[in-house]
C-alpha cells in the first residue's frame, strides 16, 4: 500500500491548465493523499473545480509587454515563489506538479529552491511557455500526445505520455454507446468555445446551421455555449432560422449535453480534444489563431488524421464552409458513428490512473519513463533559476 502523501498542484488562468489538475487532485485524494492547490485569481474563479481542496493564490507575472512588462512580471514571479516557499515552510510537500499557466511558474521554482521534487504536465501537442522554462530542471515531464512540439529531445528520459486527464463526469461517457440517430430523428449539435467562449462561433454557426437543407434542419437542436455579449444576437438568429437552440454563457451540465450530443463544433484547446477522446464524439474544430505557437492547430492532427474531426482554419470558417463539411458528416450513412468510434480510438482513458501513478513515484524517489527506467529524484534541486 502507498503511504499517504501530501502534494501541491499549480496550475492557472483557463480550464486548459485547471481540468487535468483537478482531475489528478480527485485521482489523489481518492488514493489517501493529502492536496493543495496553487493558482491565480482567474482560476481560482472557474465554477465546479477544487472544491475542499486548500487554495493559495500568488501573483501570477505574464512574459509579455516589452522590457517593462517582463521587469514587472519578474517581480510578480520573484514574490510569488517567496509566497510558495512559505507555503511549503509551513506543510512541506513530497512533490510539486505544475500544469502550466503563469502561477505554475514560481510555485515549480519555489520548489527547486526547496529540494522538494517536481514535475510538469504538458496538456497540449506543443510544450508551453512556462513548461519550456522549467523543463531542464523538473523531475518527470507528462505528455498528452505522443509526439509534443519544442520538447527538446535532450529529456526524452524524463518524458512519460500518460494523456490529458478529464472530469470523472466525462471519463464516465467512455462507457456509454453513441447515441442513437434515425433517418428523421432529432440531430443534436453542440457548440463550446471553451472556458473563454469564442464569438467567432456565435457569428457563424447560426447562420451555417440556417443553410443546410430543410429535411436537416428541421431535425436540428442545438446547445451553444456564447459570450455575454453575443447571447442575445445568437438567439434572435436562432429564433428567425426556426431552429431549436438552448444558449447560455456557461455550461455547469456540460458532460451531460456531451453524453446526447451527436456532433460538437468547438476550439480546439486541450480539454476539449481530451473530452472529445473520451466520451468518442465527432467534432469540427476551429483552431484559436491567436493561441500560442498555435499550439490548438497541432492539437487537432491526431483526431483529423484518425478520420474523427474536421478541423476549419478560422479564416475559411465561413457558413458555407460550416455547412459543406456539416453535410458531409450528416448525410453520408454511418459517417457520424464511424466518427465517433475512431474519436474514442484517439482517447487516452487511463490518463489519471497513469499521471498519479507517476506523481506517486516522485514523491517516493523514483520515476518510471516510457523506457521502463528510473530516474533518482534527489538530483531535481539545485541554483535558484
Amino acid at each position: 500500500m502507498t503511504a499517504r502523501r501530501h502534494f501541491v498542484l499549480a496550475a492557472g488562468g483557463t480550464g486548459g491548465h485547471m481540468v487535468p489538475a483537478h482531475a489528478l487532485a480527485a485521482e489523489l485524494m481518492a488514493r489517501g493523499h493529502g492536496v493543495a492547490l496553487i493558482t491565480d485569481a482567474r482560476g481560482a474563479r472557474i465554477p465546479g473545480l477544487f472544491q475542499g481542496v486548500e487554495t493559495h493564490l500568488l501573483p501570477a507575472g505574464r512574459l509579455s509587454g516589452g522590457p517593462i512588462g517582463w521587469l514587472k512580471a519578474w517581480r510578480n514571479i520573484r514574490a510569488g515563489r517567496a509566497m510558495a516557499r512559505t507555503i511549503y515552510g509551513k506543510a512541506r510537500p513530497d512533490a510539486v506538479i505544475g500544469f502550466g499557466g503563469y502561477p505554475a511558474l514560481p510555485a515549480v521554482l519555489a520548489a527547486f529552491k526547496a529540494g522538494i521534487p517536481a514535475a510538469v504536465h504538458e496538456q497540449n501537442a506543443v510544450l508551453g511557455r512556462v513548461n519550456r522554462l522549467l523543463a531542464r530542471k523538473v523531475a518527470a515531464i507528462a505528455t498528452s500526445y505522443p509526439d509534443v512540439q519544442r520538447l527538446p529531445a535532450r529529456y526524452a528520459d524524463k518524458v512519460t505520455l500518460v494523456g490529458n486527464p478529464v472530469r470523472a463526469e466525462v471519463a464516465a461517457l467512455r462507457d456509454e454507446p453513441f447515441p442513437v440517430l434515425d433517418a428523421d430523428g432529432v440531430f443534436r449539435v453542440l457548440v463550446t468555445g471553451g472556458s473563454q467562449g469564442a464569438s467567432v462561433l456565435s457569428e457563424v454557426v447560426p447562420d451555417g446551421l440556417g443553410m443546410l437543407p430543410v429535411a436537416l434542419r428541421r431535425r436540428l437542436q442545438v446547445t451553444q455555449q456564447c459570450r455575454p455579449e453575443d447571447i442575445d444576437a445568437v438567439r434572435a438568429k436562432y429564433a428567425e432560422l426556426g431552429i431549436p437552440a438552448d444558449l447560455a454563457t456557461y455550461l455547469p451540465d456540460l458532460p451531460e449535453r456531451l453524453a446526447w450530443s451527436h456532433l460538437v463544433i468547438a476550439r480546439a484547446g486541450a480539454s476539449t480534444i481530451a473530452e472529445l477522446t473520451e466520451a468518442g464524439r465527432p467534432a469540427i474544430l476551429v483552431p484559436l489563431p491567436g493561441a500560442t505557437d498555435d499550439h490548438q492547430s497541432v492539437n487537432v492532427r491526431e483526431m483529423v488524421a484518425a478520420g474523427a474531426a474536421r478541423s476549419i482554419a478560422q479564416a475559411r470558417f465561413t457558413p458555407v464552409e460550416l455547412a459543406k463539411q456539416m453535410q458531409k458528416l450528416a448525410l453520408e450513412p454511418g459517417a457520424l458513428e464511424n466518427a465517433a468510434r475512431r474519436a474514442r480510438g484517439c482517447g487516452r482513458p487511463d490518463a489519471v490512473r497513469d499521471l498519479a501513478d507517476l506523481v506517486e513515484q516522485l514523491a517516493g524517489g523514483t520515476v518510471r519513463t516510457d523506457k521502463d527506467e528510473t530516474t533518482d529524484m534527489t538530483q531535481t534541486s539545485g541554483a535558484d533559476v
